[in-house]
C-alpha cells in the first residue's frame, strides 16, 4: 500500500515531463516555422529586388533614363528660388488634365450641327460624372491662359528670355499662341447660340489680317458659311492638330529648360569674383 503513492507521483511525474517535452517540441517547431517564413520572404524581397534591378538596368540600357532622371531631378536650382517658378509646372499640369478630361468628354460628344448641343446636354445632365469632368475641362481652359499669362510675365520680368534662352523664349511665345488657338476651336463646340455668333465674329477678324487673313478664314469655315463642315473641322483642330503640336513644343520647352538650367532672381545680384592680388615690382 505504501508504494502506490510512489507509483502515482512517478507517473505524474512522467506525464508532466511528458507535456513539457511536447510543450517544447511545439515551441520548437514554431521557432522553425517562424523562421522558414522569414527565410522564405526575405528570399522574396531579395528576388523581387534583383528582379527589378534587372528590369530597370534593361531599361536603361536601352533608353538612357537614368541620365534623364539625373538631369530632372539633380540638376542645379538657383538661390531664391520661389513659387513663382512653378508657373510653368502648373500651367504642363493644367494642360495634362485638359488633355485627359479632353478624352472622356470626347466619348459622349457628337460633332454634328444638329447633335451637337444634345449631346453636351446630354452629358452634363445624365452621364456619371459628366457635369464635373465638363466643369474641370471648361474652367481649366481659363485657368491654363491665366496661368501661361503669368508665366511669361514671370519669364520677362526676371530676365529670364535673354541669351541662352531666346529660343526657349520664341517656344513659349508660340505655345501662349497654341493654347488660344485651342480655346478659340473649343468654344465653338457646344454649337449654342453664344458659341456660334462669337465663333463668327472671331472669324471674321481673322479674314481682315494682311495677305494670309482671307484663306485663314476660308480654311477654318471650311466653306462660305458656317455648318457642320465648320463643327467638324473645328472639332479635329481642337483635339488632335493644336494638342499635338503643343505637346510637342512643350517637350522641346522643358528639354531646354533642363539644359540651360533657370535664372535667379534679378534682386540677387550675382557675388563679384575675388582677383589675387598682383605683386608689384620696385
Amino acid at each position: 500500500m505504501g508504494l502506490l503513492p510512489t507509483r502515482k507521483k512517478k507517473d505524474a511525474e512522467a506525464n508532466g515531463n511528458g507535456s513539457a517535452d511536447v510543450s517544447v517540441e511545439e515551441e520548437v517547431a514554431k521557432i522553425s516555422r517562424k523562421e522558414k517564413l522569414a527565410r522564405a520572404g526575405a528570399l522574396t524581397k531579395h528576388h523581387t529586388h534583383e528582379g527589378s534591378k534587372d528590369v530597370a538596368g534593361w531599361l536603361d540600357s536601352r533608353t538612357s533614363s537614368s541620365t534623364i532622371y539625373t538631369a530632372l531631378l539633380t540638376r542645379h536650382v538657383p538661390k531664391g528660388t520661389n513659387w513663382f517658378y512653378t508657373l510653368g509646372s502648373a500651367t504642363m499640369f493644367i494642360f495634362m488634365m485638359q488633355a485627359i478630361t479632353g478624352v472622356f468628354l470626347a466619348m459622349y460628344y457628337t460633332p454634328s450641327a444638329t447633335q451637337a448641343y444634345a449631346s453636351i446636354t446630354h452629358m452634363t445632365n445624365e452621364v456619371f460624372l459628366g457635369e464635373f469632368v465638363r466643369g474641370l475641362h471648361k474652367w481649366g481652359a481659363s485657368l491654363m491662359i491665366i496661368l501661361i499669362f503669368l508665366h511669361m510675365a514671370r519669364t520677362f520680368f526676371f530676365g529670364a528670355y535673354k541669351y541662352p534662352r531666346e529660343l526657349n523664349w520664341v517656344i513659349g511665345v508660340a505655345l501662349l499662341i497654341l493654347t488660344m488657338a485651342m480655346s478659340f476651336t473649343g468654344y465653338l463646340l457646344p454649337f449654342d447660340q453664344r458659341s456660334y455668333w462669337a465663333s463668327i465674329v472671331g472669324v471674321n477678324i481673322n479674314g481682315t489680317g494682311p495677305l494670309v487673313g482671307p484663306y485663314l478664314a476660308d480654311f477654318l469655315m471650311g466653306g462660305s458659311e458656317f455648318n457642320s463642315a465648320t463643327l467638324s473641322r473645328f472639332y479635329a483642330i481642337h483635339m488632335l492638330v493644336v494638342p499635338s503640336i503643343i505637346a510637342g513644343l512643350m517637350g522641346a520647352h522643358l528639354w531646354l529648360v533642363v539644359r540651360l538650367g533657370t535664372t535667379a532672381p534679378p534682386w540677387l545680384k550675382p557675388k563679384p569674383e575675388e582677383k589675387p592680388d598682383r605683386e608689384v615690382s620696385a
